[in-house]
């Protein structure tokens, strides 16, 4: 029998969200929302199209004690949504700093969750960082929006490679100090 490895991530309440840890139950719902195009291709890290097993190696590396982001689900149950919507995460930094990224399922864009999810985690600074930093593709304004509702700073544009694309993409780099 192989046993879960129990999370020390808090949960994360707000209105109408909960950011949990991940649990082996929602592979299903990644594998799904990863293997949409637009959500990939507004990521650095998710292939297109998304292999089989992926879900199942991003959950089993973000539930290690050794894992370098702290993941939640981004989970709507309580308002009547599913319980997978997204993912959120902080990858930490040095000097007390975290890299927030997330992405959002396309059924729930422009519904606020995104937003509430982030406006969560900075509310709950689970590691306690003096900063927060975050970057958008420029042809995502909608993250843009996100992030400048949150109260990030626009800091300047750079560029990365995303692996749904196959390209390096211009982005735009905020912060937020805590």
């Amino acid at each position: 029998m192989k046993m879960d490895q129990i999370s020390a991530l808090p949960v994360i309440e707000t209105d109408r969200v909960t950011l949990r840890p991940l649990r082996r139950s929602d592979m299903g719902l990644i594998a799904l929302y990863a293997g949409d195009a637009r959500v990939a291709k507004m990521t650095t890290s998710i292939p297109h199209p998304y292999p089989p097993g992926a879900a199942e190696a991003f959950v089993t590396r973000a539930m290690s004690p050794e894992s370098e982001a702290d993941v939640w689900a981004i989970d709507g149950t309580k308002s009547g949504e599913g319980e997978l919507l997204g993912l959120i995460n902080l990858k930490k930094m040095d000097r007390n700093q975290s890299e927030v990224s997330y992405w959002v399922a396309p059924l729930f864009w422009n519904t606020g969750m995104a937003s509430e999810a982030v406006e969560g985690l900075i509310a709950a600074n689970p590691l306690k960082n003096a900063t927060m930093f975050a970057s958008v593709f420029q042809d995502n304004p909608a993250s843009a929006r996100v992030l400048t509702h949150c109260g990030f700073a626009y800091l300047g544009d750079a560029e990365i490679y995303s692996v749904a694309r196959d390209a390096t993409v211009p982005t735009w780099t905020y912060s937020r100090k805590l």
